[in-house]
């Protein structure tokens, strides 16, 4: 099953994360499939693809939690 999911990457105390279309028993640093935008938490930044979400989402992947809240 894929699930679009975040996966953190930056320094310590500077966190980073990308949101990506990946297999759910991959780990959480896993390789994934697609590359769906980023967040950045003490920039306030986020940008998403929507036409690639969409395209995941049309093909039956599950939002995960953190992501869902990114998106309200």
């Amino acid at each position: 099953m894929v699930k679009i999911r975040l996966t953190r990457i930056g320094k310590r105390n500077d966190p980073f994360y990308r949101i990506v279309a990946i297999d759910s028993q991959k780990k959480r640093e896993g390789k994934f499939i697609e590359g769906l935008g980023y967040w950045h938490p003490r920039e306030k930044n986020k940008k998403i693809d929507k036409a690639a979400f969409d395209k995941w989402i049309g093909r039956g992947a599950v939002i995960s939690d953190g992501v869902r809240k990114l998106l309200k």
